[in-house]
Formats: structure tokens, sequence, C-alpha cells
């Protein structure tokens, strides 16, 4: 073909594309919820039990900041700083904050957070002296759990307390690429696991193993703490505060992201599967083993790096009510899940817009927020 013809070749392809191409209509949009203030990193946002109507939002380098819930808000205090301890680059940081169900009376609330030297993922208490301070004390630390990293990515990092006063945890596979080291799958490995601890108890030091966890008692050295595993980066998990079901969105391979509902002793598969394809070993991943499988799960087309959110309980928004609203980092997409009896009915793109959705936020009210990580900004739904 000569080079002229190619040129009108080229143009009217163009054309096509530009007439054909269909942007994804926004069902919702999104305002700044709080529009004077901007954070840095911004990775968890939550609330304390003591009717004060203050939010809490963690900032990945190591800092965790309080404000008023008031869209007028103009000023944040520093509630506690660990930079010092804290390592964050690329998917490390301070990842997880939870207030024990006593906040109140006894000033406790938990972090998760990843150092170097070694490697490792912490899990520590922090005390304040009242449940009005605006500031904590870094030396109120207390380690509860050292988890140790062979790499530097795939943290999981949540942390929340579910309607049962016990702790969860999350926690990735360990790093770098297909599980090398099959922690998933391993119930002597804390890794690609949900924990489930108590903090009330000591007999695992500062914290003790809930008598009804999967594996209490076995003599095959399953790691008790476990809760359900099979999980290759969960990295946002939470309950729904109806039913007290716990949703995570785990982060996929390279070719789907799953939403899953997860269960007592359940496995969710990974390394064995991705989604619903055998990735390790290639075919007959099931032989032998009873796999859960995801509520939903979606293609590397849609996104690439799921971060769960919530059963919307609010009232701001009565059409979402009931339904699993969640998102990707990498595209902004957000979108609501509608379900029953475990079994997906419907799933709504209700926006485009979300930025790098980092983290889902609930208020004392249950309603939604929205983190955007590379701007700083909260968002929320606004019809």
């Amino acid at each position: 073909m000569k080079k002229q013809s190619i040129i009108p070749l080229l143009a009217m392809l163009a054309l096509f594309l530009l007439v054909s191409y269909q942007p994804h209509p926004s069902l919702v949009t999104l305002q700044n919820a709080f529009p004077f203030l901007s954070f840095s990193r911004p990775v968890e946002l939550t609330y304390p039990p003591d009717g004060s109507n203050r939010l809490f939002v963690i900032e990945q380098e190591g800092k965790i900041r309080l404000f008023e819930n008031n869209p007028s808000t103009k000023n944040t205090s520093v509630y506690l700083d660990i930079k010092h301890k804290v390592s964050s680059e690329g998917e490390m940081g301070l990842l997880g904050l939870a207030f024990h169900p006593n906040f109140k009376q006894n000033g406790y609330f938990y972090v998760n957070y990843t150092k170097r030297k070694p490697l490792e993922t912490i899990i520590a208490r922090y005390k304040a002296s009242s449940s009005e301070a605006r500031n904590v004390d870094p030396a109120t630390e207390t380690i509860l759990l050292k988890i140790a990293q062979p790499y530097d990515n795939h943290n999981g990092g949540k942390i929340a307390f579910g309607p049962d006063g016990m702790l969860y945890i999350s926690t990735g596979d360990g790093g770098a690429w297909g599980d090398q080291h099959n922690n998933s799958q391993n119930k002597a490995s804390l890794l690609g696991k949900i924990l489930r601890i108590d903090v009330n108890k000591t007999d695992k030091g500062y914290y003790g193993i809930p008598a009804d966890n999967p594996f209490v008692g076995n003599k095959e050295g399953f790691q008790e703490e476990i809760f359900a595993y099979g999980l290759r980066n969960p990295w946002r998990f939470s309950f729904d505060a109806k039913t007290g079901k716990i949703w995570t969105g785990d982060v996929g391979q390279n070719e789907f992201e799953e939403i899953n509902i997860i269960q007592k002793g359940g496995n969710y598969g990974w390394r064995l599967k991705e989604a619903n394809r055998c990735y390790n070993p290639r075919k007959d991943c099931e032989s032998g083993n009873s796999l859960i499988a995801p509520i939903h799960f979606y293609p590397r087309t849609d996104g690439v790096s799921v971060t769960g959110g919530y059963v919307y309980q609010g009232t701001a928004q009565p059409t979402l009510q009931g339904k699993y609203i969640f998102g990707d980092f990498s595209n902004g997409h957000i979108w609501a899940l509608s379900f029953k009896n475990n079994q997906k009915t419907d799933l709504q793109l209700l926006t485009t817009q979300g930025g790098n959705v980092s983290a889902f936020g609930e208020d004392a009210k249950g309603e939604l927020y929205i983190l955007e990580h590379a701007n700083g900004s909260i968002k929320k739904i606004s019809k």
C-alpha cells in the first residue's frame, strides 16, 4: 500500500473511534466532603465509638489526623505521629486504625504499620490520656503482634473490630509475584489471611485467641489467629452494619480483581485460583480443596487494583442503601453491587471520577466517604 493512501485510512479510523466512543455516564456525582481540608496520601477514615462527632484520617507516612465531622471544618490536629517508626514507600506505611469498643473508658486504639530492619508488619496498641485528647504520646505503644514480611508489597493493612468485639486483621501474601512461598494456602503462616484476635485476653502476651477461631487447639501447627485464608492482598475489608457479614476486596494477580464475603475457616483460593481460573497449578486446582468463589470479580480491562468498600447503611443516598459500594484505585471507577443470599443480583457503575480511590470510610451515621490518595481529598456521593 502506498504511503499517501494510509493517511485517509487513519483519518477515517480516528473519526470512527471519535464517533463510536461513548464515555460511561455517571449515575452519581462526587463532591469534596471537607473542602477546606487536604491530607497527605490518605489510606483510612474512621471514627471512635464515643459520640464525639470526630473523624480520624490516616496518612500513609505515619500520622493520624483528627477533625470535626463538619463540611466547614478548616483545621485538623495531629493525633498521633509515628513517622519515625514507619516505612512508607510504595505499599508500605501506616495502614490501619481501629478504636477499642470501650475507647471512651480505656483510651485504647490499635494500628497496623510496616517497618524495615527487619521487614515486619506491626500490630500495636496506643493509649490516649482521655477520649477527648487531641494528641497521643507515641511512647504509649504496646506491640501485640509482629509478622515477618519477605517483601515490601502486599501488606493488607486493614484492622477493625467486629460486632463480636474481636479485632480482625488483613494480611497480604507477602508480596513479589505469584505467592512464591505459597503463604496464602499455608495455614502455618499468618500471611494471605484474615486474622482474628481477642485484645482483652493475655494468653498470647497482649492478646488472646478467641475460643471459636477455626483452628484453635489444632495439632498440625496451624496459626490459631487465622479466621480465613487463601487471599492475595485484602487491602480493605468491612463489616455490614446490619448483618455483621465481612466484605473484602482482594487485589488480583494479573487477570482479575475479587470481591469476597468472608466466612469463618473459609479458603478463598489464592494461589490455587485467581477468581474462576486456575493459577497454580494451571488445571485441576480444586482437586481435594473446598474453595469459596468470590461474589463478584472483574477483568483487568475494568481496573487493576480493587479497593474494598462498605455495604451502605446510611440515609443520605436511599437508592444505594443495602448495596456494596467499592472502587478501583487505578481508574477511579466506583460501583454499587446488589446482592441477595450472598449472590450478586446487579452491578451499577456509579462514576468514573473517583480518582485514586485508596479507601472508603464510614462515619457514626453510616454515611460513606471516599479517600483520594493522589490529591488528598475526601469525597462523598451527591445525587
